[in-house]
This record gives structure tokens, C-alpha cells and sequence, in this order.
């Protein structure tokens, strides 16, 4: 890749009808940019942001994320698998990541604030340190996922079964612990 673009803002920019270049992007930020369903394969964004954009099942093949923050974002059906490991770095504030998967991936201290993670794939990741704060997590799969010191206080509609995934040291909240609990199918009274 021969091209590399740095300190430049996209704004309101269509990559839908016009994809973007193959190159790498260093400290760029893209404003309201529709990527929806384009192809971002082997592309570098380091120390990039995106505000208000739409990448919505985009195709990842080994893209790469280097220290990269997604704020407001709608990212529906990534599969963030597919992208570059080496570097791979992000921080997602209130996106909605839904039906996404993250499977195997190296997600140490990743930070999820106020996300909505419905059926995303966290199977077999390394969640280490991780922060979810004030996420929905309804019907998202943890299976063999390292949560060593993960926080999950906030975080809610969560359920992770402690003999299939390695939670020391996690944090979580009392009001839902119970989502520790479900593969025991037992009822708990909070009343009590």
C-alpha cells in the first residue's frame, strides 16, 4: 500500500457509491460517512475516529484497526474476525455492534461504553480487562472467553456460565448476577 493519508477529516462522505481508497489512513476522523456494505479490506486506519458513521456489514477482510474509536456509530453485522490482528485496537462508544462477532479475537482492555451488543460473538476471545459499561448484552455468546478481570458492573441482560468461560477477578453487579446463574435454571427472589 503506497498511499497513506494523514490528518484529514471526511465528512458526510457516500462509500457506498464511491468506496474508499485502498491506502492507509493515519489520524483521520470520518464524520456521518456511510460505509454500509462497502469493502474496507486492507485497508489501515491508525489512530482514526468515526463519528455518526454507518458501517453496517462491511467486509473486514484483513482491514486494520490500530488504536481506533467509534463513537455513535451503527456497525451491524461486522465481522471484526476477519481484520488484521496485528495492532488491532478499538474503543467503541455508544454504537450498536448487534449481530456482530469478535470470535477468537485479542480484545484485551477493550472498552464498550453504552453499546448494544445483542447476538454479538464473543466466543473464544481474550476479554482480558475488558470494560462493558452500561451495555446490553442480550443473547451474546461467551464460550471458552477469557473475562480475567473484565467489568461488567453496569452492564446488563448478560449470561455467561462460569464452568465455560474464565471470569477471576471479573467484576459484576449483584442486581445481575443472576446472569451467572442461567445455565442452573433457578429462579432468584430479590425481594428476599
Amino acid at each position: 500500500m503506497d498511499q497513506i493519508i494523514r490528518s484529514t477529516t471526511f465528512d458526510k462522505k457516500d462509500y457506498k457509491e464511491h468506496p474508499l481508497s485502498k491506502a492507509e489512513f493515519e489520524k483521520c476522523t470520518f464524520k456521518t460517512c456511510d460505509f454500509s456494505g462497502s469493502d474496507l479490506s486492507e485497508i489501515i486506519f491508525w489512530e482514526c475516529a468515526f463519528n455518526s458513521c454507518n458501517l453496517s456489514l462491511a467486509t473486514l477482510v484483513k482491514t486494520s484497526f490500530r488504536d481506533v474509536m467509534f463513537k455513535d456509530c451503527k456497525m451491524l453485522g461486522l465481522r471484526f474476525e476477519n481484520c488484521n490482528k496485528f495492532g488491532l485496537a478499538f474503543t467503541f462508544d455508544n454504537c450498536s455492534l448487534n449481530h456482530s462477532s469478535f470470535y477468537q479475537g485479542k480484545l484485551k482492555k477493550t472498552t464498550f461504553k453504552s453499546c448494544q451488543l445483542q447476538e454479538v460473538d464473543f466466543a473464544q476471545c481474550d476479554l482480558s480487562g475488558a470494560v462493558f459499561e452500561n451495555c446490553d448484552l442480550t443473547a451474546a455468546t461467551f464460550d471458552n472467553t477469557i473475562l480475567e478481570k473484565a467489568d461488567l458492573r453496569t452492564s446488563i441482560n448478560y449470561s455467561i456460565d462460569p464452568e465455560m468461560n474464565k471470569i477471576k477477578k471479573a467484576k459484576f453487579s449483584l442486581t445481575a448476577i443472576s446472569g451467572l446463574l442461567d445455565r442452573y435454571d433457578i429462579e432468584i427472589d430479590e425481594a428476599s
